[in-house]
């Protein structure tokens, strides 16, 4: 196993802010762009998955999250493509974990659950407390379906394991017209059983899919009618470092986060930025702008002035629209850049 790298000494005098004086605290870490599954509204049936010398190697994720974290980042979130898929994410997950409590306040996990099972108790020595899990439907054909391959029941499995090795679980649901309307209730009262909170989330346009988005997409308030028609939905003070605004439910224990980036975009209070498995900064989802820190890291460039130039550039907000037979918003896929 490599050699772990000691914590690194906050530089209190380098923190990061943007151009529009927003500081970020929040650091999305893709750590793979392949994935297990096919999502219809994440990525095409056939992708097209980048070189292995393209990418960072994990010992090169590892210096510049603890080089991010040393700048101010409290906060960081391994996605992909699946996390999970990665060879050596164990070795990430562990070096990434000895920062909580040198700057880093938690390290967190998306997956789709898929090799949960196996990875939940690594995940939970490493450090790991709470995990979001991508899963839009509990019917078994429609989760075939969405996911093009996948098996509801290997995830439903994942799910349970990460549970049993004291993981928190946040259920994470794309909302889709025509495809899981009618899967909120039965959700809700799933997390509601087992201890979960459940955040749903737009469908966005990013990068090309077979179908066209805007069958599919449908408003978090129109999504969310038939709860509301049952129960009342209350705003409440939470926040978790990411976008979500939060939600009591009356006769729920859930918790509800709403996610809302075309119907009512958050950009005023970003806190994030994005740092993709071939070394790109990425100041907005739904931009093409980046910087690329790869070759500097590799060559012992000026990687902190490189991350400088990225903040300076992050814009105000992302451009999202969907509307009948427009193009994404930007050409790569959600799984390019890390969710």
């Amino acid at each position: 196993m490599a050699t772990l790298s000691p914590p690194p000494a906050p530089l209190t005098d380098a923190r990061l802010t943007d151009g529009l004086g927003r500081r970020i605290e929040y650091l999305r870490l893709s750590v793979t762009d392949r994935c297990d599954l096919r999502c219809r509204y994440c990525m095409a049936e056939d992708m097209t998955f980048l070189p292995r010398l393209a990418v960072l190697s994990i010992e090169e994720m590892g210096d510049l999250a603890a080089r991010f974290v040393a700048r101010g980042i409290r906060r960081i979130r391994l996605t992909g493509g699946e996390p999970l898929v990665r060879r050596g994410i164990d070795i990430l997950a562990s070096r990434l974990g000895a920062l909580i409590g040198h700057g880093l306040d938690e390290l967190t996990l998306t997956t789709n659950a898929m090799r949960l099972a196996e990875h939940a108790p690594m995940l939970a020595a490493a450090g790991v407390r709470r995990i979001n899990v991508s899963l839009d439907t509990l019917d078994p054909e429609a989760f075939r379906h969405i996911t093009r391959v996948g098996d509801l029941a290997v995830a439903l499995r994942g799910i349970d394991a990460a549970r049993n090795a004291g993981l928190a679980v946040k259920i994470n649901m794309v909302a889709l017209a025509g495809l899981n309307e009618d899967q909120l209730l039965p959700m809700l009262a799933y997390c509601g059983a087992n201890g979960f909170d459940l955040t749903l989330i737009e469908t966005m346009p990013l990068g090309e899919v077979a179908e066209d988005r805007s069958d599919h997409y449908v408003p978090l308030h129109q999504f969310v009618a038939p709860l509301r028609a049952e129960r009342g939905i209350f705003p409440i003070d939470k926040r978790t470092g990411g976008p979500a605004r939060y939600f009591a439910v009356e006769d729920s224990p859930v918790t509800l986060g709403l996610i809302t980036p075309l119907s009512d975009n958050f950009c005023a209070t970003c806190n994030r930025i994005r740092l993709t498995v071939e070394g790109r900064i990425y100041m907005c989802l739904g931009q093409d702008d980046h910087v690329d820190l790869r070759a500097a890291l590799r060559d012992g460039g000026d990687v902190d002035g490189l991350i400088d130039a990225a903040l300076a550039g992050k814009p105000r907000a992302h451009d999202f629209h969907i509307e009948r037979k427009s193009r994404p918003a930007v050409a790569r896929h959600m799984s390019a850049t890390g969710g």
